[in-house]
């Protein structure tokens, strides 16, 4: 079982900013306008882990349509929380969120209204996005975002992470009041949104040659999905490798982080794990 772990706050110095989570072990999701709190130009955060462990990290990408940003752990720092996998929500599905702005604050769970939607965001982009209900009726919900939306119930064996929370909807009724309703950017449009993301062109490194249609391995011809399906034992290979030697840490974590992202791109069609 996978336990929350993967959420992790987001400091400058002293100075919170914000939460966010654990997209691969190199990169952190979270909402853009939880980094408005940088007290200067310097991108440099500190990514703290739920168990107090504080990590290096740089703002290496921004998207202000689509109120998204990516931060990348230090190269020097090894992450070995468990990554949960990624997932697509439909309506009616139960949800929950891990992260809190504070101990003090309640763990937010709900429903999904909505699946896969266009949504016109705060950042003036318009985002594939999942419209949720709140069981909490907090009137504010503002701390939230940047945490992951993970399909299912908190005591669910396995988290699928299917969003990440950036905005709620206003309460029309009672002006500068919240409702109980959020929005949150697909797993799928932040992948979309940011290059780090985008290995098709690589796949050939995880299995050689499998970029093209269809490609004979050992006399049997394989397509792409069936190349990604030796994912898995592609991260026992490169382990090897670096206890042996072959490779640098450098290569290591790009090895490690295609071969994931070939993992989460077939979760993300609903192909077999």
């Amino acid at each position: 079982m996978i336990d929350a772990g993967y959420w992790v706050e987001l400091f400058q110095s002293q100075q919170r900013l914000g939460g966010g989570f654990l997209l691969t072990r190199r990169y952190v999701l979270t909402a853009l306008h939880c980094l408005r709190g940088l007290t200067t130009l310097d991108e440099h955060v500190d990514v703290v882990l739920t168990d107090g462990s504080r990590l290096a990290g740089q703002v290496c990408r921004r998207d202000k349509d689509a109120d998204l940003a990516l931060i990348m752990i230090s190269a020097a720092c090894e992450v070995l929380l468990p990554i949960p996998r990624a997932g697509v929500a439909h309506g009616g599905d139960d949800w929950h969120g891990p992260y809190r702005p504070a101990p003090s604050e309640v763990q937010l769970s709900g429903q999904v209204d909505s699946g896969t939607a266009e949504y016109l965001c705060e950042g003036g982009g318009v985002i594939q996005a999942l419209q949720l209900t709140a069981h909490q009726s907090l009137g504010d919900y503002s701390g939230y975002s940047g945490g992951p939306v993970v399909k299912g119930l908190p005591e669910d064996q396995e988290p699928v992470i299917v969003g990440i929370l950036l905005e709620q909807a206003l309460d029309r009724a009672a002006a500068g009041r919240a409702a109980n309703v959020l929005f949150a950017a697909t797993i799928g449009e932040a992948l979309r949104r940011f290059d780090q993301f985008d290995v098709e062109h690589l796949l050939d490194v995880v299995h050689p040659a499998s970029s093209l249609p269809q490609q004979t391995v050992c006399g049997q011809t394989l397509t792409v999905d069936e190349a990604a399906a030796s994912v898995e034992s592609w991260f026992h290979r490169i382990d090897e490798w670096s206890q042996r030697g072959v490779l640098d840490p450098s290569q290591v974590a790009e090895l490690r982080f295609i071969a994931a992202k070939v993992a989460m791109e077939r979760q993300l069609r609903g192909d077999d794990a």
